[in-house]
């Protein structure tokens, strides 16, 4: 499966620091692709070299369209250059990879041109999660990737799996658990809400989220460890030191087919499902070669082809695809997901923020 996750180096990891520099693909022996190009912004490292080696050039086969691919720096520290590339009518890269908060901060600005779903194929397929519109109904962003975060246990310590997220406060597990320690990538406030009040609509309001961070609280006792970094977690779960945890289904199904005692289990209330975005500068002169390329991206052979090379999940619907039951389930579930609030982590990140210190991880 994913030959990127088997180097060591997830594509989270991938998101918060691109590090390569960027390539020109080698080109065919196609005159079209000498006259039309596209610069495309990934995130970096493993993730990137994926695209290259994989994706990339069967876009260029199909369409004599060459691709410049562009390693995306730090967090949202991308957002801030196209902003201000854009502002001086530059575009670093015409086509980028976001995630869903960057994407809605960068409608704010009205960075993203919109995209013709006229043009998208099978822009009808697309779960409609995926399709990001700013709020008179343009199209902002199309979903490009997905992953997702779910229950993870040792198997030498639970011999069962869990069946909810309920085990994360069950007393039986004090000091046993592994949990991501941002607010905003964690998304564990959501989690909460799909399991104890009756779903994430109960965040809408101050006291609704004050609600759902004296629920969390009580999980303290059970956290062993707050982790930022994914590998110390993960050598922990395979180790058995801790052995329950919130982690990245793809890595986990990995960890397991080379043997290690760990499972990935979907729980009934859904695991957490994250994306990341295809949007377009604005300032990009490349308008009609980016609508190309994100219809070939959207198309249901290209969603499974990223998915067996690359370990993303689909972000179309499944009867289109073309994975067998094993392959989709190595990267989703039928389980419908819990999906982050993203737009709290835009309008409320400094009360949320400071919540999260004062009452969580304090």
């Amino acid at each position: 499966m994913s030959e990127f996750l088997k180097g060591g180096i997830s594509r989270r990891t991938m998101l918060k620091a691109g590090v390569a520099t960027a390539g020109l693909l080698a080109m065919p022996a196609v005159l079209r692709a000498q006259e039309k190009s596209l610069k495309v912004g990934v995130y970096g490292g493993y993730f990137k070299k994926s695209f290259d080696n994989h994706i990339f050039p069967e876009f260029t086969k199909s369409t004599g369209i060459a691709v410049e691919s562009i390693a995306e720096p730090t967090g949202e520290a991308w957002l801030v250059q196209l902003e201000q590339a854009a502002r001086a009518g530059q575009a670093p890269a015409d086509v980028s990879m976001m995630s869903q908060v960057a994407t809605l901060k960068g409608q704010a600005t009205e960075l993203w041109t919109p995209i013709d779903i006229s043009k998208i194929k099978h822009g009808g397929d697309l779960l409609d999660r995926f399709v990001n519109k700013y709020p008179d109904g343009r199209i902002a962003g199309i979903g490009a990737v997905a992953w997702f975060i779910t229950l993870v246990t040792n198997t030498n310590v639970f011999k069962e799996a869990p069946t909810s997220w309920e085990a994360l406060w069950d007393p039986a597990n004090k000091d046993k658990l592994g949990l991501l320690a941002l607010v905003s990538n964690s998304f564990l406030l959501e989690v909460t809400a799909k399991t104890f009040m009756g779903g994430t609509n109960a965040l809408d309001t101050e006291e609704g989220l004050l609600k759902a961070f004296a629920k969390l609280a009580e999980v303290k006792p059970n956290v062993r460890l707050w982790y930022r970094d994914e590998a110390q977690f993960e050598q922990a779960l395979k180790s058995g030191e801790i052995p329950m945890g919130q982690y990245y289904h793809d890595v986990t199904g990995l960890a397991a087919a080379d043997g290690q005692p760990v499972r990935s289990t979907f729980p009934k209330e859904g695991g957490i499902q994250d994306s990341g975005n295809w949007v377009i500068s604005r300032a990009s002169k490349k308008a009609e070669e980016a609508h190309v390329f994100i219809d070939y991206m959207s198309q249901p052979s290209i969603q499974g082809l990223m998915s067996r090379k690359v370990g993303t999940a689909p972000t179309l619907k499944k009867d289109v695809l073309d994975l067998k039951p094993e392959e989709f389930a190595a990267v989703s579930s039928d389980i419908e997901p819990i999906i982050p609030r993203y737009d709290l982590y835009t309008t409320k990140s400094d009360w949320l923020n400071e919540k999260w210190t004062e009452l969580i991880v304090g």
